[in-house]
């Protein structure tokens, strides 16, 4: 973000060979690693290399080092804090970041963006300037807190003294740590403050610095320069969506946005915006400025998950299409998506990561609106080149990649899609069919759309198994705009063909999946929830109104006979 996204030749580091035996601290190779790790450096590796003495020099030049071994000093704090941290690494990091710390381990190649190569010493999250190594308060944020729109979780299991070994243990895997002073932090001023006069200058500054080139005009990642971004392995990776400040890595706060910014995210086309600030592109309170803009485009945290969607009565009728004004005063509820990894081929790096579901009701129709963000409107040319380098990065498990035509141009761009699901019938007690669309002994009834066909119904007996139901009256349309989606669903709540009855006041367990064609993403490779509930809210009663009244009146009519009563023994006493 700031004067497009630079080039990542701009990095001191970017492609510096580290070599690919960083510091391994065997028990045999403690000479060999004090020294700069390189195989056969060591003492102890020079003496039982040597081959042209005799047997008896060489027996008494064996035990002269066995001796002098025996005599050496206990290896140092800093080693011993080594050693700890490779056993914690071993056992909770090389999964992924591989043995020898390159990124490389054995689920690496299901994951974008790929797990940190240690031996470059390319942190994203850093308090210190753009190409500068991080400080180890930095290391330990990433390590406590994970990071966000990853497949790096935070790890609350480790004790304070274990990620203090462990931070010794990644620098190891880097030459570039130990040379020179310790690196220091910015100095990131002070916040001029916020507000709504500083929210419109700070959206003057994102087209300033020309952040909606990556970003987009609303920040959900979608500009023009988005399908073609790289990190500095050269494989694709996303524009940030800053509408949901919550999967943000480094943090959602105002301040943390503002560090994001000056530090940059190395090996990431992400630049620092120091330059535009020497350059007086934009002054210092600017990019304060623009840092409240951010924070104001969508939640800083994840909404609170909730069980059941409520499906409000409209007295005035249902919205005609999703687009009406009049969905902005209803609930809106969030449900997180997860890759599918039950079945092959699984998705371990799914597009989609939540929708949010609105629903209304008037006693014959239910209507629900269904949005998320997508930065391609798929199928979509302009994303070819994303969907070639998605399909060469990932291990798809198994899945058949999409065939290239003679140009280079994808043979099939998959659309973009989402299914809802039901149960045939209302289940009993908290009895559900199987979340992965049902199976052949407990089917699941369909609400499907994909921006190719678009809106239709189903039986599904499986991820495999999809019968379409071409009688069912579901209608509705979607709209794609500045990366989102809006999808619009509309059917009577009660019906004759072969599908589910709605019912005021039941609940009705529903989940959803979702594909990004432009992400290769077809077949299994999909995002999806777990079961969740929807609730037709009945009409207003007389009860409900009359019941919390006569509370009221019947608790202040006890509350006035206590206090009568607490008069009449003051006064009698």
């Amino acid at each position: 973000m700031g004067l497009g996204h630079a080039g990542l030749g701009d990095d001191p580091r970017a492609g510096r060979d580290l070599g690919n035996d960083p510091l391994s601290l065997r028990p045999d190779r403690v000479h060999a690693a004090h020294v700069g790790g390189r195989r056969g450096r060591g003492p102890r590796m020079r003496v039982l290399r040597r081959g042209t003495l005799g047997t008896l020099g060489t027996l008494a030049l064996g035990g002269f080092a066995i001796l002098a071994l025996s005599a050496a000093p206990p290896l140092s704090a800093q080693e011993d804090a080594a050693a700890a941290g490779k056993v914690v690494y071993d056992r909770w990091c090389a999964e992924c970041h591989g043995e020898t710390g390159q990124g490389d381990g054995s689920a690496a190649a299901s994951m974008l963006p790929r797990p940190r190569d240690f031996t470059q010493a390319l942190y994203q999250i850093r308090t210190t300037g753009s190409g500068q190594l991080p400080t180890d308060a930095d290391i330990r944020f990433a390590i406590e807190n994970g990071l966000p729109g990853t497949t790096m979780p935070g790890w609350p299991n480790l004790t304070d003294g274990e990620i203090d070994d462990l931070i010794v243990y990644l620098k190891s895997f880097s030459r570039f740590f130990g040379q020179g002073p310790a690196p220091e932090p910015l100095d990131f001023g002070s916040d001029p403050g916020g507000g709504p006069a500083a929210i419109e200058a700070g959206a003057a500054a994102y087209l300033t610095m020309l952040c909606e080139e990556c970003h987009g005009l609303s920040g959900r990642g979608d500009g023009t320069s988005a399908p073609t971004l790289e990190d500095w392995r050269g494989l694709p990776i996303r524009a940030a969506d800053l509408t949901e400040a919550w999967v943000l890595n480094g943090g959602s706060s105002v301040e943390d946005m503002h560090t994001r910014m000056l530090t940059g995210l190395d090996g990431t086309p992400m630049p620092s915006a120091i330059d535009a600030m020497n350059s007086g592109v934009v002054s210092p309170d600017e990019v304060w400025q623009l840092a409240h803009y951010l924070a104001s485009l969508g939640p800083r945290e994840m909404p609170p998950l909730r069980e059941v969607i409520r499906v409000g009565r409209a007295e005035a009728g249902l919205p005609a299409d999703g687009e009406e004004e009049a969905w902005a005063g209803v609930e809106a509820f969030y449900f997180p998506m997860s890759g599918q990894v039950v079945q092959l081929p699984r998705n371990f790096a799914p597009a989609v990561d939540g929708l949010w579901v609105q629903g209304l009701h008037d006693g014959s129709d239910i209507a629900l609106r269904v949005q998320w963000n997508d930065p391609s409107n798929s199928p979509d040319p302009n994303w070819d080149e994303w969907q070639n380098k998605i399909t060469a990065a990932l291990d798809l498990d198994g899945a058949e990649p999409i065939a290239l035509d003679s140009a280079g141009a994808p043979t099939a761009r998959p659309p973009d899609a989402v299914l809802l699901q039901f149960p045939f019938e209302p289940p009993e007690g908290t009895d559900r069919p199987y979340f992965l669309m049902g199976d052949a002994r407990e089917p699941v009834y369909l609400w499907t759309w994909d921006s190719e066909t678009g809106v239709g119904a189903g039986r599904g007996r499986g991820l495999d198994s999809v019968e379409p139901l071409g009688e069912d009256p579901v209608t509705g349309e979607a709209t794609w705009e500045e990366g989102r989606w809006t999808l619009y669903l509309r059917r009577s709540i009660e019906v004759e063909s072969d599908g589910l009855d709605f019912a005021e006041g039941a609940p009705m367990p529903i989940a959803f999946q979702a594909w990004d064609g432009s992400s290769a993403e077809v077949g299994k490779r999909s995002s999806v929830s777990t079961w969740y509930y929807i609730l037709l809210e009945p009409p207003a009663s007389s009860t409900v109104v009359v019941t919390p009244l006569l509370a009221m009146l019947l608790t202040g009519a006890f509350g006035l006979v206590l206090v009568r009563r607490a008069q009449d023994r003051r006064r009698d006493g």
